[in-house]
């Protein structure tokens, strides 16, 4: 399975903005983009000339691209399918997205990153409607299950992750802490899903 194994503080840096990859790490003060609030490289201090539009699209894919975890292949992949989807591409995408188990696993706070839940995923501790699942790409459909293995719920990552306060209280999912499994109730809107992601500029820039 092909992954990014280099520095994740260098992508949040190179955005300019938090992504949330290494968890507890983001939001306390030994956060990268906190001590050095600007791009990773040689160049990173100099002064920049004004960005040119086919560059902010490009920067808004790869903050996107890098927030969810996904290479490039499988990024054009998941637009390829979102723009045969009936509907706004754009929200197809990101509603695509945000259905990636692993992402499911993060939001409904089991893992404190989405690479953390990936690893969970891949590591078969985690359920979808009783039956493991170790895909971090499957969708995730609504009315759909998702719970810890009864032998992984001692798991003190999936405990440490829960005592994170992350401020997210999503309609769309239903939590219970306590039994370590949740439900997605529906497909959420655009306007309903935590992503600072302007998508059009995505669907522009691979339209092309």
């Amino acid at each position: 399975m092909a992954r990014y194994k280099d520095a994740n503080c260098k992508l949040c840096r190179r955005e300019g903005e938090k992504l949330f990859l290494k968890g507890s790490r983001c939001m306390s003060v030994k956060c990268a983009l906190e001590r050095r609030q600007y791009a990773p490289g040689q160049h990173g201090q100099s002064r920049r000339r004004k960005i040119s539009a086919y560059g902010q699209q490009l920067r808004e894919k790869q903050k996107v691209r890098r927030t969810y975890g996904v290479l490039e292949k499988q990024f054009r992949i998941y637009f390829a399918k979102s723009d045969r989807k009936t509907g706004i591409t754009g929200e197809n995408l990101i509603q695509m997205l945000e259905g990636r188990l692993d992402n499911m696993v993060y939001r409904l706070g089991f893992a404190p990153s989405r690479k953390s839940a990936r690893q969970l995923v891949r590591h078969r501790h985690v359920l979808v409607n009783d039956r493991i699942v170790d895909i971090p790409s499957f969708q995730v459909k609504p009315s759909q299950i998702i719970k810890i293995k009864e032998k992984s719920k001692n798991l003190d990552l999936i405990h440490a992750s829960l005592k994170m306060a992350r401020g997210e209280d999503l309609a769309w999912l239903r939590i219970n802490k306590a039994a370590l499994e949740g439900e997605l109730l529906e497909v959420p809107k655009r306007i309903d899903i935590p992503l600072t992601a302007n998508e059009q500029l995505i669907v522009e820039l691979y339209s092309k």
